[in-house]
């Protein structure tokens, strides 16, 4: 019932710049939060940034002062300066979602994008 579609990553040289989109589509009422996580290989899922829909956002210390996350009502967009190999992951967008049916509301529920790669290397 929902989606979320990301788009944007790729192979970019060290120091370069990627932007980020995110979509979220289907039975949405609100979304309260939505965000970007990242996940590189062998190690767990991390957060990188989020932002509420009151725009109030909050950045893992690694990417502070290089990535910018930003949003419009359904989508979120990250920003990537200054990239550094050790950003290479797969990027991950992330909505807490609440549902209204039948005079109700459900949730927030956690959806998770399918994950874009980006590959920072020379």
């Amino acid at each position: 019932q929902v989606q979320l579609v990301e788009s944007g990553g790729g192979l970019v040289q060290p120091g370069g710049s990627l932007r980020l989109s995110c979509v979220a589509s289907g039975s949405i009422f609100s979304i309260n939060v939505m965000g970007w996580y990242r996940q590189a290989p062998g190690k767990e899922r991390e957060l990188v940034a989020t932002i509420t829909s009151g725009g109030s956002t909050n950045y893992a210390g690694s990417v502070k002062g290089r990535f910018t996350i930003s949003r419009d009502n359904a989508k979120v967009y990250l920003q990537m300066n200054s990239l550094k190999p050790e950003d290479t992951a797969v990027y991950y967008c992330n909505a807490a979602i609440v549902h209204f049916s039948g005079g109700a509301w459900y949730g927030p529920y956690n959806y998770w994008g399918q994950g874009t790669q980006v590959t920072v290397s020379s």
